[in-house]
């Protein structure tokens, strides 16, 4: 076998091109070899308890290893084949048993406890200090105190969980993989836009067939869901997305017994380690102190929010009964009915908005963005890559020193993960005064570019595209040196959609929404008419949206603050009784919420969806400081792009990561505690 590109030292970019699956199994047992020797000497007795002689050789052997195994799941990800897929679920269990042994390891633990009882400790860095403190904290929740038949039980639960999350994720990309219609009647596609009916027929020809071929991929089912004047087009679909890897489907493909598998798993987890709840027990990490506190936090925002889900649903059902006929308003007609009545009311559609954002006009905007807040240059460079969508940026400080390198990958295509997200495949680590910078993932499913012309982006589609940019910043502008509080390593989970959701707030505002558009044809700006339409539409049906998240949120806790598992069964009854108490809208008996909600049972954020609710009191607020500097300068044509404020964010967010507790970086930035209120009015429920 060639030199494996896994293999290579932490220093080089990696060579991904050169990534073959048969590359993944000897890379991981060969490194796992390095990191458990290293683990089992850093536990030695008789080294002095200090950080050169503990930490640090420690970080550089396991370094190697997560590297390897980030680029392994990465590619799992993003350029899906049996062969690939067969080497990670190969590699899969060994990683988890060793993730395992170390959490269990009680010599390192006995080390760990040595460090903080070291008679210097006291004079280390508030970081290191921070880094072994979170570092006990982990060990304890990872089982280290039990004995017996409890520890090798909790070793058997950790492994399976993690098998049973990677099969969860693996069923709910084949079945959106596997569903296609085929139209060969024209008639039946009135309505949706011309660049999605040229993606379909593209579609259709790949596969040697006449017709357009319609799929679950976002870029193609939400314009069929907000265009397609064929109700029973739109009924198929959404009953296709409704029922993804679930027992409505194709059963081979049913995550039924695996969100049952998984719920046992996690109860079982919690009990061992006498925290009665899975929620409880992933709370130990987070801001918000229990369950109790989560849920009071999101019944208050529902009982703020619902009001006006309330009112928006009723103007949604009046105008379809008024003005398109409908008599009573199904969940597929909820999409179509809302763009009508947007476009009735502000006198715009998405699709025509959509002309003026061209991905390399967005991007040129939101770098632009980047510079002018964080004082950075950001510029396309040539990097291997997994596939020719993907390509790398370097990102520079303005002398042109390094910062980190950011890899772009925006389209949709078989084989890869729905959704966005951001991960890190090496983090920022300062060894022997050199500074290792960060490399960091952007992952998109956007439409890809139509023949010559340039993809095109649906303004959500930006928004989404600043949200994983704040993610990004977050990694990328670190300037913490040790990789134990890195960003994604140690922030609380609840604060680490900040600087995302703090992200969007900019493609509102005139003087950035000037940089990111282009018409596609004419290369015109938006005009400010249309951008005014946009805005005054920003919270339309805001109400709906909001409920609609926290409905996600509070399933998620109620369904993990329960001592034992649940049946597929009572999953859905639970659904069921969080809609009664929060939702506006109620979708059939057969819809399948949960079987494809691969946030909670493979993605993280099982008992933390919340979150993305909590993280937005602080985005908002944390935007609000913006405002305020906006207000100070009336007639800057900037507008919220203030260098001061931004260099303020900067270093008191995003180049701290984790090496304080979150509401400690917040209240640097904002000189107090969060505050609900700007949430609020940003969402347009401040008043009646």
């Amino acid at each position: 076998m060639t030199q494996n590109p896994l293999l290579a030292p932490v220093s080089d970019l990696v060579d991904y091109a050169a990534v073959k699956p048969e590359h993944i199994v000897p890379a991981v047992e060969e490194l796992l070899g390095i990191a458990r020797k290293a683990v089992d000497h850093a536990a030695d007795a008789a080294l002095a308890p200090t950080w050169e002689a503990v930490v640090e050789p420690l970080d550089t052997a396991s370094e190697r290893l997560w590297r390897a195994w980030s680029v392994a799941g990465h590619l799992n990800a993003v350029v899906n084949t049996p062969e690939l897929r067969e080497a990670y679920n190969a590699a899969l269990p060994l990683i988890t048993e060793f993730s395992t042994w170390v959490g269990l390891h009680e010599g390192l633990y006995q080390q760990y406890q040595r460090l903080a009882a070291a008679p210097d400790f006291a004079s280390w860095s508030p970081v290191r200090r921070r880094i072994v403190d979170m570092a006990l904290r982990d060990f304890r929740l990872s089982g280290v105190e039990l004995q017996g038949a409890d520890r090798e039980r909790y070793a058997q639960i950790s492994d399976r969980e993690a098998q049973a999350s990677q099969k969860f994720s693996e069923n709910v990309l084949d079945a959106i993989d596997a569903w296609s219609l085929l139209v060969d009647d024209e008639s039946r596609l009135a309505g949706i836009p011309a660049d999605v009916l040229s993606a379909a027929r593209a579609a259709a020809e790949e596969d040697g067939k006449t017709g357009w071929k319609l799929t679950l991929k976002m870029p193609c089912y939400l314009p069929v869901m907000q265009y397609a004047q064929d109700r029973t087009l739109r009924e198929a679909l959404y009953r296709g997305y409704g029922t993804v890897a679930s027992e409505q489907g194709d059963a081979k493909f049913d995550n039924s017994p695996l969100i049952e598998e998984l719920l046992s798993l996690r109860a079982e987890e919690s009990g061992l380690l006498g925290l009665g709840t899975y929620a409880s027990l992933r709370l130990q990490t987070r801001m918000a102190r229990g369950a109790g506190e989560v849920t009071v936090f999101l019944r208050d925002l529902a009982a703020r929010a619902k009001p006006f889900a309330q009112r928006d649903l009723a103007e949604l059902k009046a105008y379809a009964t008024g003005e398109l006929g409908l008599e009573e308003l199904q969940p597929w007609d909820v999409a179509f009915a809302s763009e009508r009545l947007r476009e009735s009311r502000y006198a715009y559609s998405e699709d025509e908005v959509k002309q003026y954002f061209t991905e390399p006009r967005v991007l040129a905007g939101l770098f632009d963005v980047i510079e002018k807040l964080f004082d950075v240059r950001l510029t396309e460079t040539p990097v291997s890559t997994w596939h020719s969508d993907a390509r790398g940026v370097r990102v520079e400080r303005v002398d042109g020193g390094l910062i980190g390198y950011l890899y772009l990958d925006l389209y949709a295509r078989s084989g890869k993960q729905s959704g966005a997200w951001v991960d890190s495949e090496r983090a920022r680590r300062v060894v022997a005064g050199h500074v290792q910078t960060p490399v960091v993932y952007l992952t998109c499913n956007f439409s890809r570019p139509n023949g010559d012309r340039a993809a095109v982006l649906t303004h959500d589609d930006v928004i989404t595209l600043f949200h994983e940019t704040g993610h990004a910043l977050h990694a990328l502008l670190s300037e913490v040196d040790e990789p134990g509080a890195a960003a994604f390593a140690s922030v609380e989970w609840d604060a680490i959609e900040l600087p995302s959701q703090f992200m969007e707030n900019f493609c509102w505002e005139w003087a950035v929404v000037q940089k990111l558009s282009a018409h596609v044809d004419t290369g015109e700006p938006l005009p400010r008419a249309l951008y005014d339409r946009l805005v005054a539409a920003r919270n339309f049906q805001s109400g709906m949206q909001a409920v609609r998240q926290i409905e996600f949120a509070l399933f998620d806790m109620l369904m993990h603050d329960r001592p034992k598992g649940a049946t597929i069964t009572e999953v859905l009854a639970l659904l069921q009784e969080v809609r009664q108490e929060v939702a506006v809208l109620f979708p059939p008996s057969w819809h399948r919420l949960p079987h494809a909600f691969s946030h909670l049972f493979a993605g993280g954020y099982g008992a933390g969806y919340y979150s993305y609710k909590w993280a937005e009191v602080l985005s908002a607020d944390a935007y609000e400081a913006f405002e305020e500097a906006a207000a100070k300068q009336p007639g800057n044509p900037l507008g919220t792009l203030d260098a001061e404020t931004g260099a303020r964010f900067r270093r008191e967010v995003l180049a701290v990561g984790g090496s304080r507790p979150a509401a400690e970086s917040f209240a640097a930035f904002r000189g107090r505690e969060p505050r609900i209120d700007a949430l609020l009015r940003h969402s347009g429920m401040s008043g009646s």
